[in-house]
């Protein structure tokens, strides 16, 4: 990312509509960009709906001109003038997505990417990619060098009873060299009543780090990893998030780092796409030390592991074998010197951290059900 130039143009530049339409085409025979099959089915159910009412309307103005009961078919007019202008503004705004869409694909050629329009599931570890359904990441915007990064919008939809709400985000999605411990940023700056999070982890998982961090973060790490966290976010890294990224949440799981927003991420607006340009070239430069990090509690993981197979499968070599000679460790050979490092990894305890329960909303909604109660009482 950072050694790619900035190239806004496409973003703002007038669009030929023939290369518009050759994108949309291309984009349907790969099976993205169309419209769903719920969508096809409303406009040609609205569409025999209004042909229908085409001789009421009709038959209404005639009766009007003679002087007849012009109110009889005035519903049917103002309804028919009302769908009308739904349909007008429906393909205006379809005309739109598609330049948006266009405008996109160009802008992520421009600079060395790749544009995808659509992904149903995105399989990412991250947390909002867990919750609700019909979740669907969309105008997604690829860079492959020097390290995978995905700019994208997601969507998910959580149902309550009757009532369902879709919520929205922005991602930067970052893959990094190594497993790390799952940790999260809590950005100050964009939370409201409580956490801008969908989820909220135990108090007891936070970890004050030095400087004014805190003043812009709240840092989460899984217990027995403070000192893996401080290794990780050194002045230098904190300095960087402070400076580029204190308008978003952070997450770190797996081999993956994701910067949340709650506007969108992948959008025409030039100014959002260099300032989340900066953050994300700031920020991976600094990920060559993080790929040092080891996780020494690995090796104890699968120690205990290997030990407990044993016990419960004893080798038994056969009449006449040689066993293996062991060394120091109980292992059957001796590792090479400058080879005592853990593997890549992360142990269980580490690769998520604990949730808790949001009491604010559960308490909000306990007063309003009991002032509802009240209120109905009194009646």
């Amino acid at each position: 990312m950072s050694t790619i130039s900035f190239d806004a143009r496409a973003l703002t530049d007038p669009v030929d509509p023939k290369a518009v339409s050759a994108f949309v085409r291309d984009m349907r025979a790969r099976g993205q960009g169309g419209m769903s099959a719920g969508t096809i089915f409303a406009i040609v159910i609205g569409a025999v709906v209004l042909a229908g009412m085409l001789p009421v309307v009709g038959f209404g103005i005639v009766a009007a001109l003679n002087g007849g009961p012009s109110l009889v078919a005035l519903p049917f007019v103002i309804f028919f003038v009302v769908a009308i202008g739904g349909g007008i503004a429906f393909f205006v705004n379809h005309r739109r997505t598609r330049v948006e869409r266009y405008r996109l694909s160009q802008f992520a050629k421009a600079n060395g990417m790749t544009y995808e329009d659509e992904v149903a599931n995105p399989p990412l570890p991250g947390m909002i990619f867990s919750i609700g359904g019909s979740r669907k990441a969309k105008q997604l915007v690829r860079g492959h060098s020097p390290r995978f990064v995905e700019f994208g919008n997601y969507q998910y939809t959580v149902k309550s009873g009757k009532n369902s709400t879709t919520y929205r985000w922005g991602y930067i999605a970052v893959k990094l060299d190594v497993p790390l411990p799952n940790i999260v940023l809590d950005a100050l700056g964009n939370n409201g009543f409580g956490t801008n999070l969908p989820a909220s982890f135990d108090k007891d998982q936070q970890l004050a780090l030095e400087g004014d961090f805190n003043r812009y973060f709240t840092l989460y790490c899984p217990e027995g990893y403070e000192a893996d966290a401080l290794y990780l976010f050194t002045p230098d890294i904190m300095a960087r998030f402070i400076d580029n990224a204190a308008e978003l949440d952070v997450e770190i799981v797996d081999d993956w780092m994701f910067l949340y927003t709650k506007r969108e991420a992948s959008t025409l607006d030039a100014d959002t796409w260099a300032w989340l340009f900066g953050t994300v070239g700031a920020l991976i430069t600094k990920f060559d030390q993080w790929a040092r990090w080891r996780d020494d509690r690995l090796i104890q993981e699968q120690g205990r592991a290997h030990a407990a197979s044993a016990m419960a499968q004893p080798a038994r070599p056969h009449a006449g074998q040689p066993q293996a000679a062991t060394g120091g460790a109980g292992l059957p050979f001796a590792p090479p010197a400058g080879m005592l490092r853990p593997p890549p990894g992360v142990a269980r305890q580490g690769r998520r951290l604990k949730r808790s329960t949001r009491w604010v909303p559960i308490v909000i909604a306990i007063v309003i059900g009991a002032a509802m109660f009240w209120l109905q009482t009194l009646d």
